[in-house]
């Protein structure tokens, strides 16, 4: 018999804490769309949906023809599949973790490290950083996501650190004075930043609680009385609070850029650069591994001094956060959004509502594709037989085959590829 090169797979979920609970989860709304026996638990968080072969999540294959249980293990059998420069570069593994996430609560204020500081930290301390490879991720909008990401431009920074006595009290005079002083000079402005950063996570704890609580009485009572709290970011420090009381986390919004993405924008997150989630939902792509240093806002292990020493200490406007997509030229449908590291692509794949045919093109990469709106019949010559995709079908394409679909449903269709194109 021909050997199956596309297949559907059933993907696996995390419930984490942070996540929305039951069917206000975008996550669990796709699982339910890709199986509708699927028991979605009202009360239970469905925080992100893992496609790929990551062995804290491997995907299941939905196809009773192959005897291999998981994708992790097709691809160990079938290397071949992720075409032959994705084969020999990233050594028989898929590069990429794809990945939908459905954020109620922030997540941890965190960076991801580069390769290098990655294997160091999983030789020193493997329970904590369990894998060598560093994780550039990018996130692309579903609905209204909101996040923290880089370092705010100066001038908020300073703003902040006048207009905000209990943040300054954390940094301390000297340290603000020296940022003050620094401005205008790329490389000392780096150093004064990383000094009042350092300062702020590094001070006693009596020291934050006691500021933090007066910040919140403070603008608590200012928002009673009817003020505009905004020279504070007072509606996000009290979100903030709420969810983590007395984390240090709470204060990071006067150093990182709020960031707010419209459906279909995208922020790529590469080494060393600070940031948090804060709620929405998203489609996310990653390298394949699961390391982060975290330091605040989070219920895990906290690694202050590894996090303060490795990040970018880089001033720049949200603007500069945003990721552009690009329409393909090739492909109408398709917009790409290809950052500035080897390990993954994402495409979204926009098929008009006119159109009743569409060919996923055959690329030289494995790619998985996740729909998130319309109905299809799905047909390749590498499937033996016909799949239906619905509104969170998964369906792993091997390299150098195309997938033919007959849409069925009026309104077109929303899918996303995660691929790697070198």
């Amino acid at each position: 018999m021909a050997e199956v090169k596309v297949f559907p797979v059933c993907c696996v979920v995390q419930h984490y804490a942070w996540g929305k609970a039951g069917l206000d989860s975008e996550v669990a709304r796709l699982v339910l769309g890709g199986d509708p026996q699927a028991l979605i638990e009202e009360a239970r968080p469905y925080a992100e949906l893992w496609m790929g072969a990551h062995p804290k999540g491997d995907a299941l294959i939905k196809d009773n023809r192959i005897s291999q249980r998981t994708l992790g293990q097709w691809i160990a059998d079938f290397p071949g599949c992720l075409g032959s420069k994705v084969k020999d570069t990233f050594h028989g593994q898929l590069p990429f973790l794809f990945k939908v996430l459905s954020v109620k609560t922030a997540l941890s204020i965190q960076a991801h490290p580069n390769r290098e500081l990655a294997a160091r930290l999983h030789a020193q301390f493997p329970e904590h950083y369990p894998d060598n490879n560093h994780k550039p991720e990018m996130a692309i909008a579903l609905t209204q996501f909101e996040g923290l990401c880089g370092f705010r431009p100066m001038d908020e920074i300073l703003g902040f650190l006048r207009n905000v006595p209990e943040f300054r009290a954390l940094v301390g005079n000297e340290a603000a004075e020296e940022l003050q002083s620094a401005d205008g000079d790329p490389g000392r402005t780096s150093l004064a930043l990383k000094k009042c950063f350092t300062r702020m996570m590094n001070c006693e704890k009596k020291l934050f609680v006691d500021q933090l609580n007066m910040l919140v009485k403070r603008i608590s009572e200012e928002e009673a009385a009817g003020k505009d709290t905004s020279g504070s970011n007072g509606e996000l420090l009290l979100r903030l609070h709420s969810q983590y009381p007395g984390d240090i986390g709470c204060f990071s919004i006067y150093f990182l850029n709020r960031i707010v993405l419209q459906p279909g924008e995208a922020m790529f997150l590469g080494a060393n650069e600070p940031h948090a989630y804060l709620s929405g939902d998203c489609v996310e792509c990653m390298a394949c591994s699961d390391n982060t240093v975290r330091a605040g806002l989070t219920p895990k292990y906290i690694d202050v001094d590894t996090l303060c020493e490795m990040l970018n200490y880089s001033p720049a406007p949200v603007s500069a956060k945003i990721f552009p997509c690009v329409r393909d030229n090739a492909d109408p449908c398709v917009y790409l959004y290809d950052p500035p590291v080897p390990d993954f692509t994402v495409m979204r794949i926009q098929i008009p509502s006119s159109a009743r045919q569409y060919t996923v093109s055959a690329l030289d990469s494995a790619g998985i594709l996740l729909v998130i709106d319309g109905e299809a019949v799905a047909t390749s010559a590498a499937a033996l037989s016909d799949i239906t995709l619905t509104r969170g079908s998964v369906l792993f394409i091997s390299a150098n085959e195309s997938v033919s679909l007959q849409v069925t449903s009026s309104s077109g269709m929303t899918m996303f590829r995660a691929c790697c194109l070198l």
